[in-house]
């Protein structure tokens, strides 16, 4: 189901199973976690997640393996996995960047936006569409959606289903940029380079502040700025940042 490739400081996952729209069977989140987590504990310092084919991730196979009778109990048991692969993305130090290409629909589209960063093609096509199926939300889309769209847009994507295309999804928020098919793996490999070159003991603080933010009173966040600013002035790595800069040079940031 997953293919990986490791270019330089960036990891590739790329889910491979385009028959389905790159749809995973309910024995795969469990290692799409264990991807997740091995990442985390690399040597790159960047991850791109896209789909094989023409499509990003059409969410949950409801075909394979998996069985649509049961009681809540059941189905609530066989959601551990999901909900862990969900979390370990959220919980990651490092960046990521989700490369979309046709369909990220349900949890294919909170895969997506549990990445950082979102390159989207002129074809992709974003939907929350449980409610389509008769579900409700998972992989963490009912805390990621609002947070991306504000609270009333995510209402009226999450409770319609409707698909959201192209520059819409950027106007959204959903996606940070739009190219040609054609150019999103250049283009997406081009951000994360960008993120594997800055300082990584600043991502990690940056991410973990921005991810809190809205359970922060101002002064909580000035107070969390101060700790991971005195951290950071603290690293070999803001002695490097400062001494490219007077010489005129790209920083060669180790993470100390």
């Amino acid at each position: 189901m997953f293919s990986i490739s490791d270019e330089g400081p960036i990891r590739w996952l790329i889910m491979d199973n385009p028959s389905r729209r790159n749809a995973v069977a309910p024995g795969d989140w469990g290692v799409l976690a264990d991807h997740l987590q091995d990442f985390g504990t690399s040597e790159q310092r960047a991850l791109v997640i896209t789909g094989a084919g023409e499509d990003f991730c059409s969410g949950a196979d409801l075909v394979a393996g998996f069985a649509l009778h049961g009681g809540p109990t059941m189905f609530y048991e066989a959601l551990r996995p999901l909900n862990r692969a969900a979390r370990t993305l959220y919980e990651l130090s490092k960046p990521t960047v989700a490369a979309v290409d046709g369909v990220a629909i349900g949890a294919g589209m909170n895969l997506a936006l549990g990445c950082d960063v979102v390159i989207a093609s002129t074809r992709a096509r974003f939907s929350e569409i449980f409610v389509r199926r008769g579900l409700s939300v998972d992989f963490g889309g009912l805390w990621l959606l609002p947070r991306r769209i504000g609270l009333a847009r995510a209402k009226e994507l999450a409770l319609t289903g409707r698909m959201v295309e192209g520059e819409e999804a950027v106007h959204y928020g959903l996606a940070a940029e739009v190219v040609a098919p054609e150019d999103l793996k250049r283009r997406a490999g081009e951000v994360a380079a960008e993120l594997a070159a800055a300082a990584p003991q600043a991502q990690r603080f940056v991410k973990l502040g921005l991810d809190h933010s809205l359970e922060m009173s101002f002064d909580e966040a000035l107070e969390f700025e101060a700790q991971s600013q005195a951290q950071c002035l603290s690293s070999e790595d803001v002695i490097e940042g400062v001494t490219a800069f007077l010489e005129k040079r790209p920083p060669r940031f180790t993470g100390r």
